[in-house]
């Protein structure tokens, strides 16, 4: 993608992902993980560019931003309470988090939702890392909107295949 094409919000955005450690290819491995059975020849290339393609959508960009915030926010200590110990401890019960990445399911239909919950439960590749509480980061909001993408990227690949049957 060129840079000219490329608005503002998406470019901070991409920015912020990869300033918190998050690679395309970090997601689209996440897109294989959960593709992989259904789609017999499936290439990371077409990984890629199914992440490439939600992350160029404004709804995406903005989960990305307002969440990467909160979690800086709360690293740093910037939150007033209980809102700071909520995030910093990222509460099983809080949710917010979990509703902000809904918005970017929502983006490609309810297969979305299927794909979201078995990766936020599995926790596999990056999500593993943006999950250890001892790396002094918190990504209360990052891990599940990064889960939320490669949910999003998934039901668009499975949109666009071929019938099988």
């Amino acid at each position: 993608m060129a840079k000219s094409e490329v608005s503002l919000t998406e470019q901070v955005a991409r920015e912020w992902l990869l300033k918190r450690g998050v690679k395309i290819e970090d997601i689209a491995n996440l897109v294989m993980y959960l593709q992989a059975d259904y789609h017999e020849n499936l290439q990371m290339e077409d990984c890629i560019y199914n992440v490439e393609r939600v992350l160029s959508k404004r709804e995406v960009q903005n989960a990305i931003l307002t969440g990467i915030q909160l979690d800086l926010l709360a690293e740093k200590k910037l939150l007033e309470e209980p809102l700071q110990t909520i995030i910093a401890k990222d509460e099983g019960l809080y949710g917010v988090d979990e509703v902000l990445a809904f918005s970017i399911v929502n983006v490609y239909g309810s297969i979305g939702f299927t794909n979201y919950g078995y990766v936020d439960k599995q926790k596999p590749g990056i999500l593993k890392s943006l999950n250890d509480k001892t790396s002094g980061h918190v990504h209360t909001f990052l891990d599940d909107i990064v889960g939320a993408i490669a949910a999003a990227a998934s039901s668009r690949l499975a949109h666009r295949a071929e019938k099988t049957d």
